[in-house]
């Protein structure tokens, strides 16, 4: 019965394990989808402006199923974000990590969103007028931005928010945590991206290796602290003064 009254006074909020999952589920058939049916991947803001617009030009549906699923893919990422601060919280993190991860999570949902809602834009009849070449061109450039490194690099922020704390305190396995730890420092490393293409590579890398991450840990995050393993339980206390 207390344990009950307890749980009632503290709910646990939305699982972390499935919501990351369907945040993971709808990037991957924001991309996968599109490319079936368009034939091709999305295109880079690398190529030619010809071949930019007449993607959209020629495959007005795929890019709606891409805006689509991007922008649906940053509501569950934001959830996340807010219950793994809450969780780390209710744990007895008392560093930054939980704010960190907040506001990486917020940000890099906020720009996945956006990102989603121009690249609805892009896919409108209207511009597929001849004068609209210039505008698609800057419009697609601006989605690429906000979903590449305007999303990976504060992803980024919100691994390394529960990482951190998780390698202090010893929440979840030591690979697990310094895995994060790795990708987040590939996700910050993506803010090249806007210096030299050649660092593109490592936006999926961050972008769908750091969301398979969250995956893991929202299954392996204790829900309490009496689920920290006792040999840490130490570390855990010294972290909450």
């Amino acid at each position: 019965m207390p344990r009950d009254a307890s749980a009632r006074r503290h709910p646990d909020g939305p699982p972390l394990g499935p919501v990351a999952t369907v945040a993971l589920g709808l990037a991957l058939i924001g991309v996968l989808l599109p490319a079936a049916i368009a034939g091709r991947v999305y295109p880079s803001p690398f190529e030619s402006s010809s071949q930019v617009t007449g993607y959209f030009a020629d495959h007005p549906f795929a890019a709606v199923l891409t805006a689509l699923f991007t922008f649906g893919s940053a509501i569950p990422l934001a959830i996340v974000a807010a219950s793994a601060s809450v969780r780390l919280n209710r744990l007895g993190v008392r560093v930054p990590g939980p704010t960190i991860a907040l506001a990486g999570g917020l940000l890099a949902s906020a720009s996945l969103a956006i990102s989603g809602l121009v690249t609805w834009v892009l896919s409108r009849p209207e511009l597929a007028d001849a004068g609209a070449g210039i505008t698609r061109r800057a419009l697609h450039d601006l989605a690429f931005a906000l979903g590449g490194p305007g999303f990976v690099v504060p992803l980024g922020l919100l691994l390394a928010g529960i990482a951190v704390p998780s390698v202090i305190v010893g929440l979840v396995p030591r690979w697990l945590a310094w895995a994060g730890l790795a990708l987040a420092a590939v996700c910050e490393v993506a803010t090249l991206t806007l210096l030299w293409d050649g660092f593109t590579v490592l936006l999926p890398v961050g972008r769908f290796l750091g969301l398979v991450w969250l995956v893991v840990v929202g299954f392996a995050l204790p829900r309490d602290r009496r689920e920290v393993p006792r040999g840490e339980r130490r570390a855990w206390r010294r972290t909450s003064h």
